[in-house]
């Protein structure tokens, strides 16, 4: 496979999951109410060459945390990266492990010194991560064996739980300390995103939901739509909850997919057409919700949904010169701040990957990620 061709292999896969310059063009939303949140400005962690971010949690406005990964396409250089913002500038935060981390794909806190990362070790054995500012050492759950991949992590105190897969079936792992325990599915499929109790993915052939209630976790009855899946949830309470994901219908045919969960049960929501790919959701808690991902009729503007009681706006940020395409993987509302902030990856018109932070906010706020 030839590094063009490599590169283009991992845009298909993103698609389906993963000095500063600042510019302040006008952004668009289709349609454009009074308050809606418009695109501030684009930034960068400043990864290594070929490097994109996968998950992004805001603790606070000044304490924000980002994973994802940096020279994709060199097999002895790829690694997996852990980004701190202090309100102030981005930092690299160490892991201390002489096995190194692959690709890391999700992020979780309990509280600012307790914060949780997941994704892939170079041993071929899932990577789990915990620390603070002061660094982060691997942990080794029991029962993980080579093979098995975890994409998603949710973390209160004295509980961990990340999601993914184990051959054909889904894979829960949950504990913390030295006591874990690792579950899996009886639905076939994978499970991508884990978050209050509901995690989320698809069965290969339609989207799977399950929930954790009386010392198990069981699937949800959802509706039929086949093809669908999910890549993320927001979950507010036990009664408001979102899923994002997609529905596939053949080769480039991709249509967005949002269910909401009003404490009974899950229905879809109407969505603004386009041919969208979803792959993170937040939201604020009250019932308002902003969904990322990528969209290849305008490939270069940066693409976000907006949702609130049941009504969905469209919001795009212009174009970069010099980009050929911009995949928002995460979103994260900063409280007190009313700013979400996604990551992911640009694509320049080379063919050459460089990570994203990308910031929404009202118009009269002046953001300075």
């Amino acid at each position: 496979m030839t590094r063009r061709s490599q590169r283009r292999a991992l845009t298909l896969i993103l698609a389906t999951s993963v000095a500063w310059s600042q510019v302040t063009p006008a952004a668009h939303a289709e349609p454009r109410p009074a308050a809606i949140e418009a695109w501030q400005q684009s930034t960068s962690v400043r990864l290594q060459a070929d490097g994109s971010l996968s998950d992004v949690l805001a603790l606070s406005q000044d304490d924000v945390w980002a994973v994802g990964q940096q020279e994709i396409w060199d097999v002895w250089k790829n690694r997996g990266t852990i980004r701190h913002w202090n309100g102030g500038k981005w930092s690299e935060i160490g892991i201390r492990d002489a096995t190194a981390a692959g690709n890391l794909r999700g992020l979780a806190a309990a509280s600012p010194s307790d914060v949780w990362a997941v994704g892939d070790g170079h041993d071929g054995v899932p990577y789990l991560a915990h620390g603070d500012t002061g660094g982060f050492d691997r942990v080794r759950p029991q029962g993980l064996r080579a093979g098995d991949w975890l994409g998603g992590i949710d973390a209160k105190s004295g509980k961990v739980v990340a999601v993914g897969s184990r051959e054909k079936n889904g894979l829960i792992l949950t504990g913390q300390g030295s006591t874990w325990t690792v579950q899996e599915t009886k639905e076939k499929g994978a499970l991508y995103a884990v978050s209050g109790g509901f995690a989320v993915g698809d069965t290969g052939t339609q989207p799977l939901i399950v929930h954790y209630s009386g010392g198990s976790w069981k699937s949800m009855p959802l509706p039929s739509i086949p093809g669908g899946y999910l890549r993320d949830v927001q979950v507010d309470n036990s009664k408001r909850a979102l899923a994002v994901g997609g529905v596939y219908h053949g080769p480039g045919d991709v249509a967005p997919l949002a269910l909401a969960w009003n404490g009974k049960r899950w229905r879809e929501v109407p969505l603004p057409a386009s041919e969208a790919r979803l792959y993170g959701v937040t939201g604020d808690g009250k019932g308002r919700y902003w969904m990322t991902g990528y969209d290849p009729s305008r490939a270069a503007e940066p693409f976000m949904v907006r949702c609130e009681k049941g009504a969905c706006e469209t919001i795009r940020g212009a174009a970069t010169k010099g980009r050929s395409s911009v995949r928002l993987q995460a979103v994260a509302y900063l409280a007190g701040k009313s700013t979400v902030w996604a990551v992911g990856h640009a694509v320049d018109t080379a063919d050459r990957y460089t990570d994203v932070v990308e910031s929404f906010a009202p118009r009269a706020t002046t953001s300075k990620s």
